[in-house]
């Protein structure tokens, strides 16, 4: 039973590769405004999660990170339709009544006429946040949040720590609201209304205090908080690598997210990475502890990242080099077409599917 476990573990793929090769998904939507090579990323990280998905409670979320992507879409075009958009159109399909606005809201109106061109552009604009959104639910589908933050370095475990609290803290608490109401019913006792939101509400918040309470002295057992002394002149590098990785990421970041700055951009953030994980293991000294059986990254773990960095790497050229191919223009407004060697660096992503260990079968 022990070894058939630790086979089992050692056959999961490295949570932290999931996210990378996630995010790196996400990054390459925001190259595009193509709504064919949109739909492709969409299609590639839903292939994945269907094909590598283990069978767990965490793991049922993409669902919902599809239905907020969508939510966003109609959102979006829902705006554009009411409160209009800078884009000119010809195509005008409906007209709106049109509600005066003072001066001082110049620029912004409320009704009148929508086009075609106008929704045009708010649905690749939408689609194009819905598919970062479904990118980061198929991380989250995928990646083991308990292993994740085991992985976490010793700086980051307290701010891991905290946000998986966080994060599991409101479905506990709906999950036990559901227990009391379906126990008050089957007493008899009502559980919709002021009286039954009074009888179920104190029970619920003393259950999360327990929680809370339990979850304190198990860390405090288990020596959580301690540090350890290091010297200053490691103190005062650890915080310079940090702060200026964390810039140089961010400066590096929002060059890949303009057109204008897409040649120096991947450098600056690979160089701001690298001082950040530099930081961070410089950090870890002062928050020693062992890892029971840690995750290992492995080969599959580097080709399942190396398809994700290829994927936005290959479409920040292609939007270079053939910007019109990436964004299809709106005024006039004209048919996307799929162009081929981004669709072909697009298809890279399924990478995963192939190489990435089968949670479904036995070890």
């Amino acid at each position: 039973m022990g070894s058939a476990t630790r086979r089992g573990h050692r056959a999961q793929l490295h949570p932290g590769a999931w996210w990378l090769w996630a995010l790196a998904l996400g990054t390459a939507a925001t190259r595009t405004t193509n709504p064919l090579l949109l739909a492709l990323l969409i299609t590639v990280s839903a292939y994945v999660v269907a094909t590598r998905r283990p069978d767990t409670p965490w793991s049922r979320s993409y669902g919902a990170f599809v239905k907020l992507a969508l939510a966003v879409i109609l959102i979006r075009l829902l705006f554009a339709t009411v409160l209009g958009s800078p884009i000119p159109g010809t195509h005008v399909l409906l007209t709106l009544p049109e509600l005066p606005l003072p001066a001082w809201a110049q620029g912004i109106r409320l009704g009148g006429d929508v086009t075609a061109e106008a929704l045009t552009f708010a649905l690749y604009d939408g689609l194009r946040l819905a598919t970062l959104l479904i990118c980061v639910g198929a991380a989250n589908a995928l990646a083991n949040p308990s292993r994740l933050l085991k992985s976490l370095p010793g700086a980051l475990y307290e701010m891991g720590v905290a946000v998986v609290v966080a994060l599991t803290f409101a479905p506990n608490l709906i999950a036990d609201v559901q227990r009391l109401r379906a126990a008050r019913r089957l007493r008899g006792r009502p559980d919709k209304g002021l009286s039954g939101l009074l009888h179920v509400g104190l029970p619920v918040l003393e259950g999360a205090l327990e929680r809370s309470v339990s979850l304190a002295a198990a860390m405090d057992a288990r020596g959580y908080g301690r540090t350890a002394q290091v010297p200053p002149a490691v103190r005062r590098t650890t915080a310079a690598l940090t702060l200026g990785g964390l810039l140089g990421v961010c400066a590096g970041t929002y060059g890949l997210l303009t057109a204008e700055g897409a040649a120096y951009g991947f450098p600056l953030l690979l160089a701001g990475l690298a001082a950040a994980l530099a930081g961070l293991r410089l950090g870890g000294r002062r928050s020693p502890r062992t890892r029971y059986r840690p995750d290992r990254w492995d080969v599959r773990a580097w080709l399942v990242v190396a398809s994700g960095v290829a994927v936005v790497a290959l479409l920040a050229l292609a939007a270079a080099r053939d910007p019109a191919a990436l964004h299809p223009g709106v005024v006039p407004l004209v048919a996307p077409t799929l162009p081929l060697w981004p669709a072909a660096a697009v298809l890279l992503g399924l990478l995963p599917a192939f190489v990435a260990p089968d949670p479904k079968e036995p070890s």
